[in-house]
């Protein structure tokens, strides 16, 4: 979908008038070779635009309400070439509404020992000013991203790659749109939310679409367009059945869900199989292909997993590792094969699969429709995270999982879905626990190509509360962590 092409970030630099005109001069162009530089080395997903010199508090302030002005800005990537006094700061960035990482670096490599002197060191002080402007950040409590390093590393410009995705997903974020099909399943909890309080927080509009209205637009969709759909669905899957009746049934639910989608300027949506009002089959084909198309899902209304789904696929943007919403469904005990299996009724993305996936028509067993065809699939091996948002009464928290994803321990032929199985970390008997500890829901965001620090910046800057469970978690240390985690934030309300 071009999400990383839509937006820019703004490189701000930091002096004074202090040095005179030939120091500024120089630290502009300094400035502007390395956006240059960083900008064509291929580990930047955005573009990245020189903007300004600050040097007056009117520079500051300035640069930041344009940047909070701008659409096209997703963030701000500050630098101290030389000293930059912090007061200069203070206005401007306690205004600042765009992510904001500040990059602890400088122009050279090495200090040279023989033409170092005090022309060097005033020109070159950028130890001296990242220290000032990290602390008016840090007296503010604005929430930033600081990066240190050399800039032409690689392991430095990955690491400012992987905040601008950030940066993007909060962008994203902030605009997008959830459309329902109907309700949440009734009765469950931890699908529901406050969701005039997550707009307030992260910018979601959540709202609902009549059934019948899909139903309408499923039943006026041409012979043309699902012929066209159904000659796609051939080049890139294996058909495994002669129903292709059923599979034309879902590419016209694909065809009338997106143009609904797209209509709206919604990016996510959800369903449910208690409300099929006027259709002939749960969407199960239709919801993976929309998936692996960049749309968030969630199944059952679970609107919180469908807009984190489609963020962290805006998120991952050009990468190939897969991103999936996902559900624990049951578990392998066998001493020394412990793991959990993931899988959903029908709506797995197929952007996981370690093959080419089939395409199948079986029974449900659920909802009172026809058989709905649907991928199946294995999920391919490697290191991923899950990822389960919550409302927890007045605040949101998001809990993230260390997983690694391996071959399935058994085939399961008379499974007729897509599956992935992994273990969590620490293990799956302290992974579980710690995951029930902490709230996480049965429905999660799978992901292979956006990791933990990244999600982590994310609620960071979004402002809200984060839980790592890693190969390192106890859940001891964990409910200490919960119980410090509801003082601080009772103390924050």
């Amino acid at each position: 979908m071009n999400t990383m092409k839509d937006y820019e970030f703004w490189f701000v630099v930091g002096s004074q008038f202090l040095y005179g005109p030939e120091v500024l001069s120089t630290v502009e162009a300094r400035a502007k070779e390395m956006v240059a530089k960083l900008d064509k080395s291929g580990k930047l997903p955005c573009r990245l635009v020189f903007k300004t010199i600050v040097k007056t508090p009117e520079d500051a302030t300035g640069a930041i309400m344009a940047a909070n002005g701008d659409g096209r800005c997703a963030g701000i990537i500050t630098w101290c070439h030389t000293f930059s006094p912090s007061k200069m700061w203070l206005n401007g960035l306690k205004i600042l509404q765009k992510p904001y990482c500040h990059l602890a670096t400088q122009y050279n490599r090495s200090i040279p020992d023989k033409e170092i002197d005090m022309d060097f060191m005033n020109l070159n002080q950028a130890a001296h000013g990242d220290r000032e402007h990290g602390f008016i950040a840090a007296r503010l409590r604005t929430p930033r991203k600081v990066i240190a390093g050399f800039w032409q590393d690689a392991d430095v410009q990955t690491r400012l790659g992987d905040w601008m995705r950030v940066a993007v997903g909060i962008a994203f974020s902030k605009s997008l749109k959830v459309m329902r099909f109907g309700d949440n399943m009734r009765n469950v909890a931890v699908t529901e939310g406050d969701k005039v309080g997550v707009q307030e927080v992260l910018g979601w509009q959540v709202n609902t679409w009549p059934v019948g209205k899909l139903a309408e637009c499923i039943d006026a969709v041409s012979g043309k367009e699902a012929d066209a759909l159904m000659a796609e669905y051939k080049k890139l899957y294996a058909f495994n059945t002669k129903n292709l009746d059923a599979v034309r049934y879902q590419a016209k639910e694909e065809i009338a869900m997106r143009k609904l989608l797209d209509e709206e300027g919604c990016r996510a949506y959800t369903n449910t199989f208690e409300d099929l009002y006027g259709m002939e089959q749960l969407p199960g084909l239709a919801s993976q292909r929309l998936m692996a198309l960049g749309y968030g899902y969630g199944a059952e209304g679970d609107w919180k997993t469908a807009a984190m789904t489609a963020v962290v696929k805006a998120m991952a943007e050009g990468k190939k590792g897969g991103t999936a919403f996902m559900e624990d469904y049951t578990y392998e005990l066998a001493k020394g094969k412990e793991c959990s299996l993931g899988a959903h009724m029908l709506e797995v993305c197929p952007s996981i699969a370690a093959a080419k996936p089939k395409i199948e028509v079986h029974a449900l067993g659920i909802g009172g429709k026809a058989d709905p065809a649907r991928l199946v699939f294995e999920g391919r091996a490697g290191k991923a995270i899950v990822i389960s948002l919550v409302d927890v009464g007045g605040r949101l928290r998001m809990i993230v999982q260390d997983v690694e994803c391996i071959k399935p321990v058994c085939r399961m032929p008379n499974l007729p879905v897509a599956r992935v199985m992994w273990k969590p970390m620490p293990n799956l008997k302290t992974g579980v626990e710690c995951w029930i500890v902490a709230g996480g829901a049965h429905h999660t965001t799978l992901t292979y190509d956006v990791s933990a620090a990244q999600m982590r910046d994310f609620a960071r800057i979004a402002g809200i509360e984060f839980v790592h469970i890693t190969k390192d978690t106890t859940v001891e240390k964990l409910e200490q962590e919960l119980f410090l985690n509801d003082l601080a934030w009772k103390l924050k309300s």
